[in-house]
């Protein structure tokens, strides 16, 4: 059981690495493009719509809503483009990273902490 919950956590990073390299493409939909970066802000995000503290519930956006968003996406996608990210995907040393999403997160918490502060004062 164990083994095959790391071989489907494994199927599910080549994923979003195929979404990550598939939106760079240009023959791939603006459309495509969109959900692609949405579900991969998503995952990527410390944010969730429901917080994991709450039991149960925390984790089971992340086991449904990302591997719905991957499979939309990908059926989005032409399939020679998302051949060629999966073959980018699976020949990537290691995740990229995107400082501009990060700084992007960044801004959000301390826009959300700042609209806290001015609400309890």
């Amino acid at each position: 059981m164990l083994a095959r919950l790391k071989r489907w956590a494994a199927e599910l990073k080549t994923q979003l690495l195929t979404l990550w390299f598939c939106r760079q493409h240009p023959e791939t939909p603006w459309t495509a493009k969109a959900l692609a970066i949405v579900v991969l802000a998503y995952a990527f995000s410390p944010i969730d719509l429901i917080p994991d503290f709450i039991p149960v519930l925390g984790y089971l956006d992340d086991l449904i809503l990302v591997p719905l968003g991957i499979y939309v996406a990908l059926r989005l996608i032409p399939p020679h483009v998302a051949a060629w990210g999966r073959e980018q995907a699976l020949r990537a040393p290691q995740r990229p990273t995107n400082y501009w999403a990060a700084g992007a997160i960044v801004l959000i918490w301390v826009a959300l902490a700042y609209w806290a502060w001015t609400m309890l004062a």
